[in-house]
């Protein structure tokens, strides 16, 4: 901006602040109409039009760098000054080390406008009624010559903010929300770090490719073009990683279809607000794909009858895939889970047997490769799967954390009784051939890693054993 202006600034005192500050001072009926009258009284040549900041946010559409905005500070009538909130924001997480921002919020302010070669004056006003109404209300009031190049900035305003922007739709609390640290998490999932059956993987893949390739198909045959999965097993086994990699690869194709992910019903306006709000999101989204992860706890007997409703759809679902999980299918109503029209595919996922407890260690052995304190030769890989019988990905999981955890603290510590050197190695061969979970080759009980990692299996084992004992009781 170079200060110069097309449109004309009235000098003097700002009719508006004025009224503003004015109205503000007393009993508030309805800010919205003392604005808009005060502006066609200061801007009597212009057009105001009023768009809702909850839908049509300037200063962000301005900031993301599609327009230009410019605060206006009358130094004639400093009484009447824009009102800002600033606040400081601190760094995401303190471990990347970032400095934090400053950032304001707007009660009242004036600015001047550009784009795509249109000038605007936007005043945006909190016009809040009364102390304790909620949600607050914030307005932009475009004052233009051309009412229709300001209904063209509110359309593109309010895309890009409807839009994602390296970001997942969750719903959370009663409303969506863009998340980008979910999106940063899905970037670092794909299929191939998933460690399933290869015929099992390749069927959930195509069955979810081949639908959003298939529009034309449900047409023809007079179907709904919509569909519903389940993966359902015991926790720890690759459902939430599975869908992450779906997730994943679904924004890679050459048209991208988004993820609604769904955390709760729990909402200010209860669940039947919360389901409504869901398929009313995808239905706008679709194609899209809407994951409802913990499905049986998340719909409860409460709300199954609304659920069914909206998944029926007397509005069209066209377009929706939803997948749900559950470690516990039993605890579905039958009409959810049994009913083909619903969620008509369904996958287990059972823990994980011998092969792929190997391939779980190589990945772990692929992750540790560049970490010269760590062996990790294959024949490892094959003694860590022997002993990690009925594990689930997760047990094993916590097994290589805790180990490497272990070996972290003793590098760290005077205290050397995690350690074992070459010195300890006879005393260590014999007490290991007593131990159930000792090795068949004696050269893995020079290695650290086995060590540990033999030592909190036997600690998870212990643990399932007392859950079973109890689940049985």
């Amino acid at each position: 901006m170079t200060g110069s202006y097309n449109l004309t600034i009235r000098p003097g005192y700002d009719e508006v602040g004025r009224e503003y500050f004015h109205h503000s001072s007393g009993q508030r009926i309805n800010t919205d109409a003392v604005i808009i009258e005060a502006l066609r009284k200061q801007y009597p040549e212009l057009s105001v039009v009023v768009a809702p900041a909850a839908t049509c946010n300037l200063l962000a559409f301005a900031g993301s760098g599609h327009a230009l905005a410019a605060p206006i500070q009358d130094t004639t009538d400093p009484v009447y000054a824009p009102i800002r909130w600033r606040q400081y924001i601190p760094p995401a997480r303190r471990l990347d080390h970032g400095a934090g921002a400053l950032a304001d919020i707007v009660m009242f302010g004036k600015y001047i406008y550009n784009w795509n070669s249109h000038e605007f004056i936007v005043y945006i006003v909190n016009g809040r009624d009364g102390s304790s109404a909620y949600p607050s209300v914030v307005n932009n009031y475009i004052l233009t010559k051309e009412t229709i190049s300001a209904d063209q900035l509110i359309i593109a305003a309010s895309k890009y903010g409807s839009e994602l922007h390296n970001e997942v739709w969750v719903f959370d609390g009663g409303y969506w929300q863009k998340s980008g640290e979910l999106w940063q998490s899905v970037q670092h999932s794909k299929w191939e770090d998933v460690i399933l059956d290869a015929g099992m993987k390749k069927a959930i893949i195509n069955d979810v490719d081949h639908f959003f390739d298939s529009r034309d198909t449900y047409t023809k045959l007079k179907v709904p073009w919509k569909r519903g999965i389940i993966y359902y097993g015991p926790p720890g086994n690759g459902k939430t990683i599975s869908i992450k990699a779906m997730m994943h690869s679904l924004y890679q194709r050459k048209e991208a279809i988004p993820t609604l992910y769904v955390r709760t019903l729990a909402s200010f306006a209860g669940p039947e607000y919360s389901i409504n709000q869901i398929f009313g999101k995808a239905r706008q989204e679709a194609p899209c794909y809407l994951v409802f992860e913990d499905l049986d706890s998340i719909v409860s007997d409460s709300v199954r009858s609304y659920f069914l409703n909206e998944v029926d759809g007397l509005k069209s679902n066209d377009g929706i895939l939803m997948v749900g999980s559950t470690n516990h299918l039993d605890r579905l109503d039958p009409a959810i889970s049994k009913r083909p029209s619903r969620f008509d595919r369904k996958y287990y996922f059972p823990d994980p047997n011998f092969d792929q407890r190997v391939a779980y260690c190589h990945y772990w052995q692929h992750k540790l490769s560049d970490n010269p304190d760590i062996e990790f030769p294959d024949k490892l890989c094959i003694a860590i799967a022997n002993i990690t019988d009925k594990f689930s990905f997760a047990y094993m999981q916590e097994a290589f954390v805790a180990a490497l955890l272990a070996i972290a603290a003793s590098q760290n510590s005077v205290d050397a009784d995690l350690y074992v050197g070459p010195a300890k190695s006879a005393n260590l061969t014999s007490r290991m051939a007593a131990d159930p979970l000792s090795g068949e080759d004696p050269d893995l009980d020079d290695l650290i890693l086995w060590q540990e990692i033999r030592k909190q299996i036997k600690i998870l084992r212990e643990e399932m054993d007392e859950k079973s004992v109890k689940h049985a009781k």
